[in-house]
This record gives C-alpha cells, structure tokens and sequence, in this order.
C-alpha cells in the first residue's frame, strides 16, 4: 500500500481542516475571544469546541491568556501563526460568497473604504497568479507529476 505523499496542504488540513476549527477561527477574527461567546456563535457542542480549541493552541495558531483570575477564566488570541490564517479564511469566504450564496452575509472594507476582494499575488513581481501562470517544483522524492 502506497503511503500519502508529504503535502503541506494535508499538514495544515490537520490541523484547521475541521469545520468547527475554523469557524472559531472566523469568531477569533471578528474579536471574539471567550469561550461561552465562541461557543454561542459557533454552535459547535462545547467537548468538541474545547477539544478545537485545545488543538489550536497545541498547534500555535491560538494562544489562552487570562482574563479573570478568580475564578480563573481564559480567552483565546491569535498567534502570528494564526494571524497568516485570516488570508486564508477571507479567500474561502470569498469562494462562499461566489458560489454559495445570493447576498455576502459579511463584507469587509479595506482601510481605503473599498471592499476586500482577495487576490494571490507573486511576492517578486507582484503580479496576479493566474491559471497557467504556476509550475510545481517539487522538493521531496515522494513527488512526482
């Protein structure tokens, strides 16, 4: 039997690939932090939202810092970690808002009062990364085309 190929995609996958993982992430984004307030809007049982939350902090995209010493209570922040997901999370909401559904539930302005439209760009010359316009250079044996 033929072992999965190593895939950065699958590592991150396990990590946030679970729908209530990163719907907490959406909530961290919004400035949601506390856990009774996630879960509320999150609708996820609250054993499976702590053991998310647990696995978001063990993989350090979240950290718990605390807010309230007696009783002790935590709220969740993002890492940098978890700061380098919010592109991500707007590229998929993007596709939603594309495909899914007729009205964006949510949009975002960008600080020059236009609406966020996210885009891959090359970090050298800055330019659209279009079809066509990548080729794979694979790094590890396991790889092949």
């Amino acid at each position: 039997m033929k072992t999965q190929r190593p895939c950065s995609i699958a590592a991150t996958l396990g990590v946030i690939g679970e729908k209530y993982s990163v719907l907490v992430l959406r909530e961290i984004f919004f400035g949601v932090r506390r856990f009774d307030a996630i879960a509320r809007n999150v609708g996820a049982p609250r054993d499976v939202l702590a053991a998310r939350l647990r696995r978001l902090v063990e993989a350090g995209v979240l950290e718990r810092v605390p807010y309230n010493e007696r009783p002790q209570r935590f709220e969740y922040r993002p890492t940098q970690a978890g700061q380098d997901l919010r592109p991500v999370l707007l590229t998929l909401m993007a596709w939603g808002d594309r495909y899914l559904t007729q009205v964006p539930p949510v949009t975002f302005a960008h600080d020059c009062g236009a609406r966020v439209e996210p885009v891959v760009v090359c970090g050298a010359c800055r330019r659209e990364v279009l079809p066509g316009s990548l080729t794979p250079h694979f790094t590890d044996p396991e790889w092949a085309a």
